[in-house]
């Protein structure tokens, strides 16, 4: 009996050791992993004033968006139904997702987690970007979302060995989709491929930059912008649901707005009331 405890002893004491062991180990390896990538990670705010897609250029038409002749009539339509009060071509209002590359405005700030095989961007509306970087291929089908699949590969190693730019592409996308608030189109097709380089400022590591390529068939060429956001060393997570306090109502082809005390209000002047469809067939 004495030997079997003195046997329980040592077995346990040699377990706390190696759990020790194993667990120092993979600290280690934790850090030296995580020593290989830029310092990414945190809550980024705009850069920029404006949420217009173009930051160097205003809105609206003053954007000079490449667009083919069919999709800036498209934008000029949309330009007038903002100007009355009608936003429906702008899903966001209503709470849809904003999609690539819209949620990298960055209307509110984005948080950006990175890991060894994957890198996340998380914007106010809740939209997770999944940027895989564990060298998989492109799959053979990918179901169609507003973020698209993005796969990323690091690069461009500095002297400390470590890298310093994410290079992503994004496809798969469903619609519709828009650039910015303004309605800049993307096509319906939603055969869009967008192409980014991320990387820190070389002077200013609380600056990233997100370059952003979009290639898209509304377009005539592809288009180049850059995105820069501001870290923010001392972040806050406020909690946003969209639906929660959303006062936007489409009806048809008709943007209305919910007063607080929940009844309907026009937009703009000498909008026809919403039709009302089986509501006399009621009994009384």
């Amino acid at each position: 009996m004495m030997r079997l405890r003195q046997f329980a002893r040592r077995y346990r004491t040699g377990a706390a050791v190696l759990a020790v062991t194993l667990s120092v180990g993979h600290v280690a390896a934790h850090a030296e992993d995580a020593a290989k990538y830029p310092a990414f990670s945190g809550q980024w705010s705009r850069a920029s004033a404006g949420a217009q897609w173009d930051p160097t250029k205003p809105g609206g038409l003053r954007q000079q968006a490449p667009l083919t002749a069919e999709y800036q009539a498209v934008f000029e339509a949309n330009l007038k139904s903002l100007a009355s009060g009608n936003e429906g071509y702008n899903g966001h209002s209503r709470c849809i997702p904003a999609g690539m590359p819209r949620m990298m405005l960055a209307y509110e700030p984005i948080d950006v987690i990175v890991t060894p095989e994957t890198t996340y961007v998380r914007d106010y509306f809740n939209e997770f970007r999944r940027i895989f970087t564990d060298g998989r291929a492109w799959p053979a089908e990918i179901e169609p979302t507003f973020t698209g699949y993005s796969i990323g590969e690091w690069g461009d190693k500095d002297a400390n060995d470590r890298y310093t730019m994410l290079t992503v592409e994004t496809r798969g996308f469903k619609g519709p989709r828009v650039f910015d608030a303004t309605g800049i189109p993307m096509h319906d097709d939603n055969k869009t491929v967008i192409k980014e380089r991320i990387f820190l400022d070389a002077k200013n590591p609380d600056r990233l930059h997100d370059e952003v390529t979009t290639i898209d068939d509304a377009l005539t060429r592809p288009w180049t912008v850059t995105r820069d956001y501001n870290r923010e060393h001392d972040p806050v997570w406020p909690e946003f649901i969209c639906a929660e306090d959303n006062h936007h109502v489409m009806v048809g082809t008709e943007t209305y707005f919910r007063g607080v005390d929940g009844v309907l209000m026009p937009t703009r002047k000498g909008q026809p009331p919403p039709p009302l469809r089986g509501f006399d067939s009621q009994p009384k």
